[in-house]
């Protein structure tokens, strides 16, 4: 049974999610006075909360373009997509290719509403309604099989999503990037990061807070070795592995992350 099947569609205005928190934090619309609330919350002690998702979302784009760009993929499977905004992953690698196809996958029913009035014209990119843990779902699903070809290099990406998931030995991030990497042919490019702090209180404070609004939904803010630990087995490109806003930027001017009691750490591995 595909994934969507298996997940409610009943948006609930009332409990913050982690993709609607984000579309505010970027100054979106598709969010709710809950979403906002968590979000004034968050702030009083993660303050730099707003500047971070800015500067994660540049580094998405940054990362697609140079996807398409030098390493000509032309295929990108994007776990957590989160709400349409500007600049989504379609347009940017399109830009580069107008044949480049995209699957967006998120378990949030907001996502798939929005994603899908917004794509309906598109049929090089699709919106799935899904875990991102249920990776057989997700590849075996109508809509990856039309768009993506497992066959020839591929672009996955987990952005600012694994912060989402709970640690667990058959679906915490080590075994979803596992599963997913042995599926993928040589030439791929895996895109990884989450949220991270090296403050043990800062840590338990948002991880608690998170799980608590979301009713569940969320897995904790780990560390940075948390993170390098995933692209074990994959060739880091350059820059390796960094705080986002530093990874290949712009200018030399472009928006940086100067406070740290939280950081999105991550980059880009290559599969031989």
């Amino acid at each position: 049974m595909p994934a969507e099947n298996q997940l409610s569609t009943k948006i609930d205005e009332n409990v913050p999610t982690a993709a609607r928190m984000y579309d505010y934090y970027l100054g979106g619309k598709d969010n709710y006075a809950a979403d906002r609330s968590a979000c004034e919350e968050l702030d009083k002690v993660v303050p730099s909360t707003r500047r971070l998702a800015l500067n994660n979302r540049r580094f998405l784009q940054r990362a697609v373009r140079v996807i398409a760009a030098e390493y000509g993929i032309r295929q990108f499977l994007d776990h957590g997509s989160g709400l349409p905004t500007q600049d989504n992953v379609h347009q940017v690698a399109q830009r580069v290719d107008p044949d480049s196809r995209v699957v967006y996958v998120d378990n949030d029913p907001m996502v798939l509403v929005h994603g899908r009035a917004l794509l309906e014209q598109d049929e090089r990119t699709a919106v799935i309604h899904a875990d991102l843990r249920q990776t057989d779902d997700i590849l075996a699903h109508p809509d990856t099989r039309r768009l993506i070809d497992f066959s020839q290099p591929v672009a996955v990406l987990f952005n600012s999503v694994f912060h989402c998931i709970p640690d667990s030995e058959t679906d915490g991030p080590p075994a979803v990037v596992e599963r997913v990497r042995e599926r993928l042919a040589p030439g791929s490019i895996m895109l990884m990061c989450q949220l991270v702090s090296e403050d043990p209180e800062v840590r338990a404070f948002v991880t608690d807070f998170m799980d608590k609004v979301t009713q569940g939904h969320w897995g904790r803010v780990r560390q940075e070795k948390d993170v390098a630990a995933w692209f074990d087995g994959l060739e880091i490109l350059e820059p390796g592995l960094v705080e986002v806003s530093t990874w290949r930027p712009d200018t030399e001017v472009a928006p940086r992350q100067l406070t740290h009691e939280w950081v999105e750490f991550g980059g880009l591995g290559l599969v031989r």
